[in-house]
């Protein structure tokens, strides 16, 4: 990601002095360079923390640098890391879900502290022309009158559009048979070619061809309407009462990272991904910015430990 002299200028607008906490040894902190692990190069995880890093180096006056790493092995170096505030790890739902679908090196509840949540994403149900239905209620019904006719593409296991999807199948009781691909890209080009006949797609990801009607939209998987698809009903609101998943994404410390480190963090990164030049390039990379307390993050990952979690296990899903 390249910015402009402009941008970086606007990123840094209405800071004048260093932000410093007290760390429980009594010393300033920051008073070094910090990082951020997360994935690799390209995902929405670098993204957001590049977005992050730069918007935090000016006001802590130290610099925030992106440690990109393999999923697993940053997630282990997370977790391990000093309790100092020098590390920071940014990652989404499938962190805290992975140890439902095998054994990980790390539990992300009691190796992490929270600091925020960043952002939310809703999928959005899209079905290939072919597929006549117009309402989430007629692709029920559908998927009822032919059970196990129907198939959905999804990425990984564990991925949201797989996990979306199976929870559509649990709540409306129907039979649609899962073809896996290995990535979200493929799993749309499958959807695109009519290889496949459904898909719980990012908004990212399908916007261009919704635009083009290449596809069709039924609904989103938010409770409640959202913004990055104006006019589209939920799935909850138009023949699924209660059903939501959204992708969450947050921001950790190690576990027993001092207080007063964490109160600065949060308070600095949720005024850096609240600015409107900020939450307009979230939105556009299909990211909908929340900022939260720590407590509001933690309740998050234990309420879809709890209710993902359970999908998990009914459905039986393991690793693909």
């Amino acid at each position: 990601m390249i910015f402009t002299a402009l941008e970086i200028v606007l990123l840094d607008m209405g800071v004048v002095t260093a932000q410093t906490a007290t760390t429980g040894s009594g010393q300033a902190y920051p008073s070094k360079s910090i990082r951020i692990i997360t994935q690799e190069v390209g995902g929405s995880g670098d993204f957001m923390s590049r977005q992050i890093a730069l918007g935090l180096t000016g006001p802590l006056g130290q610099p925030v640098i992106v440690d990109n790493r393999p999923t697993r092995i940053a997630r282990e170096i997370g977790a391990k890391a000093a309790a100092d505030g020098y590390s920071l790890y940014q990652d989404g739902s499938a962190f805290w879900l992975a140890p439902f679908l095998e054994k990980m090196p790390y539990d992300p509840v009691r190796d992490y502290a929270p600091i925020s949540l960043l952002t939310q994403a809703p999928n959005v149900l899209v079905v290939h022309p072919s597929v006549t239905v117009k309402s989430v209620s007629e692709l029920i019904a559908l998927a009822k009158a032919k059970p196990g006719v129907l198939n959905y593409a999804s990425a990984v296991s564990g991925s949201a559009s797989h996990l979306s999807a199976e929870l559509f199948k649990s709540m409306g009781g129907v039979t649609i048979v899962r073809v896996p691909y290995q990535g979200n890209a493929p799993a749309l080009t499958a959807l695109m070619s009519g290889e496949s006949q459904i898909l719980f797609a990012s908004a990212g990801a399908v916007t261009p061809q919704l635009k083009s009607d290449r596809l069709r939209a039924l609904a989103v998987t938010s409770s409640q309407p959202s913004s990055l698809f104006p006019g589209l009903p939920t799935i909850a609101g138009s023949g699924l009462p209660g059903f939501e998943y959204v992708s969450s994404f947050g921001i950790f410390v190690p576990a027993k990272t001092p207080a007063p480190v964490i109160t600065l963090l949060n308070r600095e990164i949720v005024r850096v991904i609240t600015r409107p030049e900020i939450k307009q390039r979230f939105f556009g990379q299909g990211l909908e910015v929340v900022g939260s307390t720590p407590d509001e993050l933690a309740a998050r990952v234990r309420s879809e430990i709890t209710s993902v979690g359970k999908v998990i296990k009914d459905a039986g899903i393991k690793p693909d």
